[in-house]
C-alpha cells in the first residue's frame, strides 16, 4: 500500500524513482480505507534528507500511511528554508488536539547540551507528555531515544571519550519480541554521537526491556514495558552515505574526528561504503508499523 505525503513534497519524486508506491492526498481521501495516521517530529538539521529517509520506510508496508511532519515553534531551524517549512510543516499548537497512531522523534545534533539546557525542551517535555494519551505508539531515535529515557525512565546520558560513529555489530536478546521478529541473532547497524546510556541502568529499570546491543555501541533497542516508546539509539534509517557525509562535514569544520568504523571497504574514505543494514531497518519499520500501530490503534479514536 502506498504512503500518503503532501503535494509538491520533493521527497516524492525521488520516492517515485525508487519506486515506493506514493499516492497523493486527493486519490487517497476518495479511497474507503482507514489510513494510519503518523506524525514526526522531524528535529535533524537537514530535514529534507531526514524525510526522504524515512518516508522510504513508511512507504514499504502493505498499510496506507498518512504523514504530518512536525517543526519545533521555540526554535528555527537553519539548515532548511522557511518556504519548505511553512509548506511541509506544523507546529505542535495546530496538532495537539488530534490523536495520531504513531510518532517519530528523530535525533538532534545536541548532545553536547543537557537536556535541560536544549532550547526547545519544554516544548519537547509538553509533546511526549502528550504522546501518553494521543498517540498509540512512539519511535524514538537517537538523541530522541536519549531524551525520551531521561524524560519517561530518568535515565541520563553520558560523554564519551570519542564521538562513535560507525557500523557496529549488534546482538539480539529476545528473538520473539515483535519488534525485532526476523532479525538475525547478530545484525549490523549505524551509529552516530557523543553520547551513550546505561546498559546498567536500562536492566535494571523494571519499565523496560533491553532488545539488542553492542559490545562498542552499548545499548541499541530499548522496548518500554507497556510497548508505548521504542528507543533506538542509532540510526537504522541513514543511507549508506550518510555517515560518510558527516565524517566529510566535521572535517572540513576542522574538527579532530576520527574514521567511521568498520565503514569505509578496507578504510579507504575513497572507497562507496555499502548499506549492510537495510533489510533489518526495513524489518524493524514493518514491525512497528504492524504489531504496535496497525494491530493497536483503535479504529476510530474517541
Amino acid at each position: 500500500m502506498p504512503i500518503n505525503i503532501p503535494e509538491h513534497l520533493p521527497a516524492g519524486e525521488l520516492l517515485k524513482e525508487e519506486k515506493i508506491f506514493v499516492m497523493s492526498e486527493g486519490r487517497a481521501t476518495s479511497q474507503d480505507i482507514r489510513p494510519l495516521n503518523i506524525l514526526i517530529l522531524n528535529l535533524m538539521p537537514e530535514k529534507e534528507k531526514t524525510e526522504l529517509q524515512l518516508l522510504r520506510l513508511l512507504g514499504n508496508t502493505p498499510l496506507q500511511v498518512n504523514v504530518t511532519f512536525l517543526n519545533t515553534a521555540t526554535y528555527e531551524s537553519k539548515n532548511v528554508s522557511k518556504n519548505h517549512l511553512d509548506s511541509f510543516y506544523t507546529t505542535f499548537e495546530y496538532v495537539k488536539n488530534r490523536r495520531f497512531d504513531g510518532l517519530i522523534i528523530t535525533g538532534a545534533p545536541i548532545e553536547h547540551l543537557a537536556f535541560e539546557d536544549v532550547q526547545y525542551w519544554d516544548e519537547l517535555k509538553e509533546i511526549m507528555d502528550w504522546s501518553k494519551s494521543n498517540v498509540t505508539s512512539v519511535l524514538h531515535i537517537c538523541w530522541g531515544a536519549q531524551a525520551a529515557l531521561y524524560h519517561h525512565f530518568g535515565i541520563d546520558k553520558h560523554d564519551l571519550s570519542k564521538k562513535l560513529s560507525g557500523v557496529f555489530r549488534h546482538t539480539l536478546t529476545d528473538p520473539t519480541v515483535k519488534l525485532t521478529r526476523g532479525f538475525n541473532d547478530i545484525f549490523e547497524a549505524p551509529h552516530s554521537r557523543y553520547t551513550s546510556v546505561s546498559i546498567e541502568e536500562i536492566e535494571q529499570n523494571a519499565d523496560l526491556q533491553l532488545l539488542a546491543l553492542s559490545e562498542d555501541a552499548g545499548a541499541f533497542i530499548v522496548l518500554s514495558k507497556d510497548e508505548k516508546h521504542i528507543m533506538i539509539t542509532g540510526h537504522l534509517e541513514y543511507d549508506a552515505c550518510t555517515l560518510g557525509e558527516e565524517y566529510e562535514r566535521d572535517l572540513q569544520k576542522g574538527i579532530d574526528i576520527e574514521m567511521p568504523e568498520n565503514y569505509f571497504p578496507n578504510n579507504d574514505p575513497t572507497k562507496r561504503p555499502l548499506n549492510t543494514w537495510r533489510s533489518h531497518t526495513h524489518l524493524l519499520f514493518s514491525n512497528w508499523l504492524n504489531y504496535y500501530v496497525y494491530q493497536e490503534t483503535p479504529y476510530e479514536w474517541e
